[in-house]
């Protein structure tokens, strides 16, 4: 079993930053972030092999989100700058040990373990 806990959510107003982090009990194969809005599907943010340094970024926060991983503390960061309000949303951590190539493939299923998520509001 793997444990994932995200931090880092909040309200601010656009054009301005959150990092989120996400703690992971022990390391897998890739991690990324996932978000959705009640009656949107979920949609795939960003998201890293573990071994580095591939990493997938959807076309909707390109240049405005950085992912990153620190495997000595099992930990994955998002970088969320210059925010909009169409990036609300709540936002979940997922890790997984069967990955694919390239990332943006990535659905995951029963191999795959999730955080509880946390919320992220911009405001206009």
């Amino acid at each position: 079993q793997v444990h994932l806990v995200e931090s880092g959510g909040g309200s601010v107003q656009a054009g301005g930053s959150l990092r989120l982090s996400c703690a992971a009990s022990r390391r897998l194969t890739c991690m990324g972030w996932f978000r959705q809005d009640p009656g949107k599907e979920r949609e795939a943010v960003a998201s890293l092999y573990t071994d580095g340094p591939v990493t997938y970024y959807a076309n909707s926060v390109k240049g405005r989100f950085t992912i990153s991983i620190d495997n000595l503390r099992n930990m994955m960061h998002l970088q969320m700058n210059m925010l909009k309000p169409e990036d609300t949303a709540m936002y979940y951590c997922a890790a997984d040990v069967s990955c694919p190539y390239p990332l943006e493939k990535w659905r995951p299923g029963s191999t795959s373990y999730w955080g509880q998520g946390t919320q992220v509001t911009v405001s206009s």
